[in-house]
């Protein structure tokens, strides 16, 4: 027998969270010879969320919830529920039911056959167009430059063993990405794929904000591109420059140089100025994630637990 933590963050899923919970304990059926705890991550949702997640761990004493003190994002609150699993094996999923749960059976089962990281990943996915592009030239960029081996539409639903979970509770980095972690840390990997279906319950609060931190986490945790980017970009700027100041000393020393307006220099100055700042930007962005990480504060905080897992 062995005993199958699922850690849910829930943020703004207030609709969503009874319905989930219904699903989960079906599955829970399926596998009567296995045992399960369910471990929803409240994180700073502001529609009531914490409040059906108290309910239903007053009816099903497998339900946890963890409420964290405000809103530090998905890959924290995920952070936040595998350090408190007690599980043999570990499945992450979304509150919004646009990933089935009815898979966690066929991961536990890869699980079993030796993978220790089983990546659910998107064949098909029903969201809106924009959020398809933006996902869609991410998971490519990702796939391209960081990981090769990297699910060509992406995933966040997975299961992980034990000792995977372990790995990434140590690592405790800040503005990571922790499917990029999941892909770091290496283990035997399997992928299965499924529909990923249209958002039915609640709003999505995945803003373009919140879109572009995830990106340039993502990034600037795995890869040094954006660094050679802006070196490539500095000597192209320079080599042009070079060009340019050789034309016209060429053009002035054989008097073609007419007398024009200060439209070509403007035009010279402010692309020179834009690119020394884009490159600024981005060693900024690198430089602020080293000093956050040497401030080692933690990548969240609990403010209260429902049904804590009984003491070792």
């Amino acid at each position: 027998m062995s005993l199958i933590s699922v850690v849910v963050p829930v943020y703004w899923n207030a609709e969503s969270l009874p319905l989930l919970k219904a699903e989960l304990e079906t599955i829970a059926d399926a596998l009567p010879d296995d045992r399960f705890e369910f471990i929803f991550v409240d994180d700073g949702s502001g529609d009531g969320s914490y409040a059906v997640l108290e309910g239903l761990a007053q009816v099903d004493e497998r339900v946890r919830v963890l409420r964290l003190s405000r809103n530090f994002g998905s890959n924290p609150a995920i952070l936040a529920g595998l350090s408190t699993v007690t599980g043999d094996c570990a499945a992450v999923i979304s509150a919004d039911l646009q990933d089935p749960p009815s898979k966690i059976p066929e991961m536990v089962a890869e699980w079993r056959g030796g993978s220790q990281v089983v990546m659910a990943a998107r064949a098909i996915r029903h969201d809106p167009m924009t959020s398809r592009f933006f996902g869609s030239a991410f998971n490519y960029l990702f796939k391209r430059f960081v990981f090769p081996d990297f699910p060509r539409h992406g995933f966040d639903f997975m299961l992980l063993d034990r000792q995977v979970v372990d790995v990434l509770v140590d690592l405790q980095e800040k503005n990571s990405y922790i499917f990029g972690q999941v892909m770091w840390v290496g283990f035997e990997r399997s992928v299965i794929f499924y529909e990923r279906q249209e958002r039915q319950h609640g709003q999505s609060r995945w803003t373009t904000t919140k879109k572009i931190k995830y990106f340039v986490d993502a990034f600037s945790a795995f890869s040094y591109l954006p660094l050679r980017l802006a070196t490539m970009m500095g000597f192209l700027m320079a080599g042009l420059g070079f060009l340019y100041t050789l034309l016209i000393v060429i053009l002035r020393i054989t008097n073609e140089v007419p007398v024009t307006g200060w439209a070509s220099t403007t035009v010279v100055v402010l692309l020179a100025a834009g690119t020394q700042l884009i490159l600024l930007g981005i060693l900024g962005e690198y430089l602020w994630r080293v000093l956050d990480e040497s401030r080692n504060r933690p990548p969240y905080i609990i403010r209260n637990t429902v049904n804590p897992p009984a003491e070792k």
